[in-house]
């Protein structure tokens, strides 16, 4: 299905900004496969016996074999699919090293608040989840400065593991801006990955894979209710 007789099946749920990263790679690197959407509320045994540890999505099986996480997939199909389409880590191992660490940070600073001030159980939660957001988003208009070079996208002048990464929120950017009238990145404070995020969003490879606003709006809508009605009943 990939090509080469490769088998490549994709465990993942709607809306999940790391499925959502895994697409893109296999979408830059023009790789087929079979897209497997989970129940996680009725897991099945597939994804359970693939990602024991986690019980998460997303999980890649190549040729019968699981990897999981989000990044380690990514840059598993950059190395294993290494002759296919564009390679997405820098190929100097201290470049390759600052990719790396800045993918960590989007996770575990950017991502990690976003979702705070998305589904933070008080408004105490969610404001200052907001506000570690945006100190997020002006450290990342810096570290596009730096990785950029002055070039259209992290990666330079072509795409990379970090635009693959952080790329993985253009939907939500959008979503967000028609739920709550408020942009993730601002053509004001941070006009870089505001013009990135419009240069990403109209490549081809992303068109491809990136879930309909709409449907993300409403799915948003159903997280929210959802939690607002686990709340209640607490």
């Amino acid at each position: 299905m990939a090509g080469g007789g490769d088998q490549v099946k994709l465990l993942g749920t709607f809306g999940s900004p790391y499925v959502l990263r895994v697409k893109l790679a296999l979408s830059f690197k023009g790789l087929d496969f079979e897209d497997v959407e989970e129940d996680l509320a009725n897991k099945s045994e597939l994804l359970l016996a693939s990602n024991p540890a986690k019980k998460q999505v997303p999980v890649l099986i190549h040729n019968g074999k699981p990897v999981c996480d989000s990044q380690v997939i990514v840059q598993y199909i950059d190395e294993v699919f290494r002759g296919t389409g564009p390679s997405l880590l820098p190929a100097d191992p201290f470049e390759r090293a600052v990719a790396r660490f800045w993918a960590a940070y989007i996770d575990d600073k950017l991502l990690a608040s976003w979702i705070q001030a998305a589904r933070g159980k008080t408004d105490q939660e969610k404001t200052e989840g907001l506000k570690q957001t945006f100190v997020a988003v002006e450290t990342m208009e810096a570290a596009f400065k730096t990785c950029s070079k002055g070039k259209p996208f992290f990666g330079g002048d072509s795409v990379g593991y970090l635009d693959v990464t952080l790329g993985a929120l253009v939907g939500w950017v959008h979503a967000g801006a028609a739920l709550y009238g408020m942009r993730l990145f601002d053509d004001a404070k941070s006009p870089l990955l505001a013009a990135w995020l419009e240069r990403f969003g109209a490549l081809d490879a992303v068109k491809a894979v990136l879930p309909d606003e709409d449907r993300l709006v409403e799915h948003a809508k159903m997280k929210q209710a959802q939690a607002a009605a686990a709340t209640t009943a607490q």
